[in-house]
């Protein structure tokens, strides 16, 4: 019996270090700050949604877990983001210069407004996946640096 409870134990242990809990802690004390670089303009609203999973993510706007548009007062703004909880989070940002709370596309679906995401991958052909925007927040605060893209 000795045996078998060790065993479970080991079995528990190891499935958890291999698949950890995708929960956040119930504690909501962290911060992140974005320090917003690459402005072409000190005009219109600096707008970010954050996801705490890659469901949505970086354009469904009911999945995020938090959106806010900020005006733009200066070339390099910070993005100031409060009670978060300790987890893995993806944010995706846009320069609105026209104030539509859009990112505004051409008819080709390429963006005509600055745009970037959280640990800045390399943009191809398509959005990143959460995974390569997945920031980790494991303590009171958490400072990115959010490079913006014009195409």
């Amino acid at each position: 019996m000795k045996r078998w409870s060790a065993s479970l134990l080991l079995l528990t242990i190891g499935g958890y270090l291999c698949f950890p809990p995708q929960v956040h802690s119930s504690i909501a004390n962290s911060i992140m700050k974005v320090q917003i670089e690459g402005l072409k303009e000190t005009k219109g609203q600096i707008c970010f949604s954050l996801f705490a999973s890659n469901k949505g993510f970086p354009d469904s706007s009911d999945n995020t877990l938090q959106a806010k548009c900020i005006s733009v007062q200066e070339r390099s703004p910070t993005l100031i983001i409060e009670d978060l909880h300790l987890g893995t989070y993806a944010l995706a940002v846009f320069h609105d210069l026209n104030g539509d709370g859009e990112l505004n596309r051409n008819f080709l679906g390429i963006p005509k407004e600055g745009f970037g995401f959280s640990q800045n991958p390399e943009i191809k052909t398509s959005s990143p996946s959460f995974g390569d925007s997945a920031v980790l927040v494991t303590g009171a605060e958490t400072n990115l640096q959010v490079q913006l893209r014009y195409f």
